[in-house]
């Protein structure tokens, strides 16, 4: 009987631990697991009992899932929560205290607001989402069914926007709201800005990570994958699947295509083609950003010889003077 899944190394009797390619072997041989979960490439399982599997970290993802889970209850609507005028609630949600819901809120069923969550008015949560504390949801905005917004996150704060008069900043109002659909999940302390006019959307499946900035009137694709202290400035237009490594910047009003992936700290300037692989500042197709890696690392070397070289230069052109 399998009771959970470890790691490797702290997996014990009734646990099943998971390794994604050959060079585990030694790692899987010690491991004190009752099971394991395997690529059918692995050359030897008569040793264990093994599940053969085409992705064994998809695999790991959903056994995980398997253990994790726990049966959803209705806890309904704490007293010392503060509920607007108007607003339509199913009456199978948990609103925890200190919840503080504006006038004409809509609450779908089997949603969750945690201590402290502040819903602006007319804001939508759709069913099964979950709001962990201390989420602020701007007035307007619309989340989907099957939502996660970790605790501390703002979804629908103005954008940034400014005009110049002379030495003065005018504030441009930020009128419009942002939707997010349905099986997103967002980390914690993450800022969502509303649009200036129109829509913020976050597209349906899209994961985003902490601390990750969205500015105004960004369009983010399905199923994309937002990593950490990633920055996506005004306007710009994420496909389908696009993948931002930790800590990327992209300039506004540009768009990256169908299945882009940036590096880490790469800096996005340009437009960039669907299916394009880029990193660096600013990014380049990533392969020619290897290569101008290892130069960067012989760079001191390289101006060292060149020094040397116009040395010899400038001896041999005083030599041939008459």
């Amino acid at each position: 009987m399998i009771r959970g899944i470890q790691p490797l190394d702290a997996a014990e009797a009734g646990h099943i631990a998971f390794a994604t390619g050959r060079r585990y072997g030694e790692a899987v041989r010690a491991s004190r697991a009752s099971a394991f979960i395997l690529p059918r490439s692995w050359p030897d399982t008569e040793w264990a009992p093994a599940i053969l599997v085409d992705d064994p970290y998809l695999a790991y993802a959903k056994i995980s899932a398997l253990f994790a889970s726990t049966a959803w209850v209705a806890s309904g609507i704490s007293p010392r929560a503060v509920i607007g005028e108007g607003c339509s609630i199913d009456p199978d949600v948990s609103i925890h205290p200190f919840v503080s819901m504006g006038d004409g809120c809509t609450i779908g069923p089997r949603v969750t607001l945690q201590p402290g969550v502040v819903l602006g008015n007319r804001v939508a949560i759709g069913e099964g989402s979950t709001l962990h504390a201390n989420v602020v949801i701007y007035e307007g905005c619309l989340i989907g069914r099957n939502v996660t917004i970790h605790a501390g996150s703002v979804i629908g704060s103005d954008g940034f926007g400014y005009a110049r008069d002379g030495e003065r900043a005018v504030k441009i109002p930020q009128t419009g709201i942002v939707v997010i659909e349905d099986e997103v999940e967002i980390g914690s302390n993450v800022t969502i800005d509303r649009a200036a006019m129109g829509i913020t959307r976050i597209g349906e499946g899209t994961k985003i990570d902490n601390l990750v900035q969205i500015a105004h009137n960004v369009t983010i694709g399905p199923q994309s994958i937002i990593v950490a202290q990633v920055g996506i400035s005004g306007s710009s237009r994420l496909g389908r699947g696009v993948v931002l490594g930790g800590q990327a910047g992209i300039a506004g009003h540009i768009t990256l295509g169908d299945g882009v992936m940036v590096g880490a700290q790469a800096g996005v300037a340009q437009n960039v083609e669907p299916g394009q692989v880029v990193s660096g500042t600013p990014a380049v197709p990533h392969r020619l950003w290897l290569r101008i890696s290892r130069l960067l690392q012989r760079l001191p070397d390289l101006v060292r010889d060149m020094k040397h070289i116009n040395e010899r230069l400038d001896r041999i052109e005083q030599g041939g003077r008459t």
